[in-house]
């Protein structure tokens, strides 16, 4: 491991996070010909290059491993100077989180909300799906994640949290327009389907599982949770929704469900960084304790 110095680290995440060097040296009180040199004197001693010269500027594979350090030093560093005593009118960094919509929109806020107010921690949460949220742990981008994935990313501890259950439903409307004679997805058909995005497979998943064919139907992409779920209340096509955000209206006929017998679970994991900070630490115990409520559990 090359040897750097605690400013030299500073200025690299903060260039990495404001974007631009002249950005960085604003934020660090410096001028960006002082920023300029201490990234310089980095990737001497590293002996290769750190950052592409971009707009915003971005790390190379080998400065995602630095930003990685530098963030878990700054975190140690504020973990530290609070358990020492010391006061600051300045509020730490905010920890930077990757959380799936859905998880956003239904159970994840409230461990954020049950945190202490003396625990002084911020969050900065970055939306990215499930199944892709481990790139940006891999490139230190955030030091947390809710994931699809179990294996664990190189220093990083993963654990269970539960499954999200989906839920395949359409409105009444919907259903009488396309599905006259009852709901049947088994019997192929044009009707419209809303996806998240053009990353998102929950829909087309389903469909092959259930039928054992590919989903041609005509989409709409709607990539906001609330809007999501709206889309389909209004007719727009049918799609999955997460439990919390469609039972009541299934039970109150607002929405119909298309495959009650098929709902389908999302295994979600919790990714952190494999270092003793107090502050994610209780994250971490909060994010469980929440996750156990609100998902289900293995067995259940």
């Amino acid at each position: 491991m090359r040897t750097f110095q605690l400013e030299q680290l500073r200025t690299f995440a903060a260039v990495v996070e404001e974007g631009t060097l002249e950005a960085a040296a604003r934020i660090l009180v410096v001028t960006p010909s002082a920023v300029s040199q201490r990234l310089k004197a980095m990737e001497d001693a590293a002996g290769q290059i750190l950052f592409q010269r971009t707009n915003p500027v971005r790390p190379t594979p080998a400065g995602e491993a630095v930003l990685r350090f530098a963030r878990q030093v700054r975190q140690l560093e504020w973990d530290a100077s609070r358990e020492l005593g010391e006061s600051s009118d300045r509020p730490g960094t905010p920890i930077p989180l990757v959380v799936n919509a859905d998880s956003l929109s239904t159970w994840f806020l409230p461990a954020l909300a049950g945190l202490p107010p003396e625990l002084g921690a911020f969050f900065e949460i970055h939306r990215e799906d499930e199944q892709h949220s481990t790139q940006l742990l891999r490139a230190g981008t955030v030091m947390a994640a809710v994931t699809a994935s179990p294996d664990p990313v190189q220093g990083c501890s993963v654990a269970l949290l539960g499954a999200l259950r989906y839920r395949a439903v359409a409105s009444p409307g919907y259903v009488r327009r396309w599905w006259p004679d009852g709901p049947d997805l088994r019997a192929g058909s044009l009707a419209p389907v809303v996806d998240f995005d053009r990353k998102d497979d929950l829909q087309e998943g389903f469909f092959r599982n259930l039928t054992g064919t590919e989903l041609n139907a005509p989409r709409h992409y709607v990539p906001t949770s609330a809007e999501f779920a709206q889309a389909i209340r209004l007719g727009l096509g049918w799609g999955l929704l997460p439990e919390q955000q469609c039972l009541a209206d299934i039970r109150g006929a607002a929405l119909i469900e298309l495959a009650p017998e098929h709902p389908v679970d999302v295994a979600l994991y919790w990714q952190r960084w494999k270092i003793d900070s107090p502050v994610l630490n209780q994250l971490s115990d909060a994010v469980r304790e929440t996750a156990f409520r609100q998902l289900r559990q293995p067995g259940a």
